[in-house]
């Protein structure tokens, strides 16, 4: 399942490299993209395992940028 969140705060393409890196490695992610420009975090996961995994993306997100917001 292929789903858009809207990111606030995200305040440097470095850290939304970063993110999307960690997101990938999150099992059942099977892709990620993190757009600096757009503010912007797409997700395709694993649709029986969706909240669990956004759960740790949201978490992963905040290691990297505590400020940061995903809007879900």
């Amino acid at each position: 399942m292929k789903k858009h969140f809207k990111m606030v705060d995200l305040d440097c393409a470095n850290c939304a490299a970063k993110m999307e890196d960690a997101i990938k490695k999150i099992s059942g992610v099977n892709d990620a993209t993190v757009s600096f420009m757009a503010q912007k975090l797409t997700v395709d996961a694993d649709e029986s395992r969706f909240d669990e995994i956004m759960k740790e993306i949201v978490r992963v997100c905040k290691r990297v940028e505590p400020d940061c917001v995903i809007k879900l």
